[in-house]
């Protein structure tokens, strides 16, 4: 008997040794199973369990002249078992060892998802929470808005990361399902208790009603999941990359000594991990619109779904698992400038606080109109001229006598408008 397959990273969860334990286990459950109904003799189940393996290099040889992977699979297991190997596969077709041995890869490798996620969100609570009274430049369509902080923009991070962990464990829960009905999902030459008695050895639950194969809605789902995973890390990513722009310069890849930027240019620090993670992204998105596609199988299946799988389903949980790992170490070492960040704060010098200054004059008594017309004339004129937001304020004639100049001094104060961030922080209890 060969020795049980040994994982190490989430690569070897889809190699070929790891799919075919994976089968070899469903099979030897349903012997269990049909042992424990009186069909197979204990002394056969022992020297099954005793006896079963494969040899993968063997199974590509048979292969070559069957055409067929569990025909294959199933004379290399029966070349090491004996006589013994005519119990193994009793009842079943070759979907109920494919998909229920897929349901139990996919189990693993939704556990290593799961987990880098799980690393992710420390990263970021302990990020959210030391950069929470950073101040920085909030922006929309690309322009200074009102002012932020730091801490803020990657607690939003770590709450939507929050719910892409919710999303992998529903879809580790809605792949975690076999079926061992035969052929169309009869039972014809099965008993269901087989199904139910070897399901639960596995881990696994049932399919309700099945046909030939395990319904591919549900495999869908996960690969859906893990776009939007990778959709958030492309978000996360991309504001990094903006935020990297030479001319905002708030934050920055790390840049390990001895790197290299350019070829050309030894001045380069480029933020490559952010760029590449974006574009895997990309190739998630891609793998999850197939995964859909193969939802719609001919009557009771067909294999238009199966080579499409082989492709998308390891590709996506490995390029995530990778995406995952990245990401972490890029929050962990991430280069963050505070004191440009306030620089940047004054470069409109004062604009970011037109807001306050709108509900205070309509609280003094103006009209919403007139109060609109009075800010934004000397918002748009310290804009043009590079003047002082706040000196135009006071010196607007419109305001002699309705606001002071102290108390227009009192509107720019950067502390009250960040003054409910704690209580945002008290909310999501980061």
């Amino acid at each position: 008997m060969i020795e049980r397959y040994t994982l190490k990273e989430m690569g070897d969860i889809w190699k070929q040794g790891n799919r075919f334990q994976k089968m070899l286990d469903v099979e030897l459950a349903v012997c269990e199973a049909w042992a424990e109904l009186g069909r197979i003799p204990k002394a056969s189940l022992s020297r099954i369990k005793k006896r079963a393996g494969f040899d993968v290099q063997r199974i590509d040889v048979i292969e070559e002249e069957t055409r067929h992977d569990v025909i294959a699979f199933l004379t290399s297991v029966a070349e090491k078992v004996g006589p013994d190997s005519r119990f193994i596969h009793m009842g079943l077709t070759s979907s109920d060892a494919l998909d229920t041995g897929l349901a139990l890869q996919l189990k693993q490798a939704s556990d290593v998802l799961i987990t880098d996620v799980e690393r992710l969100l420390k990263v970021l609570k302990e990020k959210a929470r030391r950069y929470r009274d950073v101040p920085m430049a909030g922006r929309s369509h690309n322009v200074h808005a009102e002012p932020i902080t730091f801490g803020l923009k990657i607690a939003l991070w770590h709450e939507e990361t929050k719910r892409n962990l919710d999303r992998l464990k529903r879809a580790r829960k809605a792949v975690s399902v076999g079926k061992l009905s035969g052929a169309v999902g009869t039972y014809s030459n099965l008993d269901p208790r087989i199904e139910k008695i070897a399901l639960k050895k596995l881990g696994l639950d049932t399919e309700p009603v099945s046909n030939q194969v395990v319904q591919r809605d549900r495999h869908a789902e996960f690969l859906t999941a893990l776009a939007i995973t990778g959709s958030s890390l492309e978000k996360f990513a991309t504001e990094i990359r903006n935020l990297q722009h030479t001319e905002i310069l708030e934050v920055e890849e790390f840049f390990a000594k001895g790197q290299k930027g350019s070829s050309a240019m030894p001045h380069k620090r480029n933020p490559i991990v952010c760029e590449r993670i974006c574009g895997l992204a990309r190739l998630l998105r891609g793998n999850s619109l197939t995964g859909m596609e193969n939802v719609t199988l001919w009557h009771e299946r067909d294999i238009s779904h199966s080579s499409v799988e082989r492709v998308i389903i390891p590709d996506s949980a490995i390029v995530l698992d990778y995406m995952l790992v990245k990401f972490t170490e890029l929050i962990k070492r991430l280069n963050v400038y505070p004191a440009q960040m306030r620089r940047n704060l004054e470069l409109t010098r004062g604009l970011m606080f037109s807001q306050r200054i709108l509900i205070t004059l309509v609280e003094k008594g103006f009209t919403r109109e007139q109060a609109y017309r009075i800010v934004q004339d000397n918002a748009l004129l310290s804009w043009e001229k590079g003047l002082d937001f706040k000196q135009l304020l006071k010196e607007d004639t419109r305001l002699k006598g309705k606001v002071s100049p102290a108390e227009v001094d009192k509107y720019f104060d950067l502390n009250y408008v960040l003054r409910n961030v704690k209580a945002v922080f008290k909310r999501i209890k980061i």
